[in-house]
């Protein structure tokens, strides 16, 4: 992560072009924006400049280079968050691939971050019908979120817009 000197207003960006490039953005999307920006430590400023950078096409500055280990932490937040919506749209699978592929999290590194969110889970709810719907959830987005990664990463290394 360090080696390619990526900032967090760099992710935000890319993360937020990923969003709208459907034209559209759901408020399952608008929730995960406002905890990456969260997450990536923006200022209240940050956020709508880059919004305005990219309706007005222009570059946006870099930002504070995020090391791997607080990449990892980013990408445990989202993809928490996002599962305990129970309910992951394709919208949010595209993000959470955005961001795996992003972050440089490697394979091992998102099952190890699969089992944390299982433990997560099991810690935190006493309902087992519930816990059985957040372990689905989390094993189905993995599937899904890995083949997205996959899907991205081939089209990168074909040279293909992503």
């Amino acid at each position: 992560m360090a080696e390619n000197g990526i900032g967090n207003l760099e992710i935000f960006r890319s993360t937020v072009e990923v969003m709208l490039s459907d034209g559209i953005l759901t408020r399952e999307e608008k929730r995960l924006i406002i905890k990456l920006a969260s997450a990536l430590n923006l200022s209240s400023a940050d956020a709508p400049q880059i919004y305005e950078d990219i309706q007005n096409n222009r570059d946006s500055e870099k930002g504070n280079i995020i090391d791997h280990q607080e990449a990892r932490r980013i990408y445990v937040r989202i993809f928490e968050i996002a599962i305990v919506n129970a309910s992951l749209s394709k919208d949010e699978f595209r993000v959470l691939a955005h961001l795996r592929e992003i972050l440089q999290i490697t394979e091992t590194e998102h099952a190890e971050v699969e089992k944390e969110l299982r433990e997560l889970v099991k810690e935190k709810y006493d309902d087992d019908d519930l816990i059985e719907t957040f372990l689905s959830t989390i094993k189905d987005s993995t599937k899904l979120v890995t083949n997205l990664f996959n899907t991205f990463r081939k089209r990168s290394n074909n040279g293909e817009r992503v």
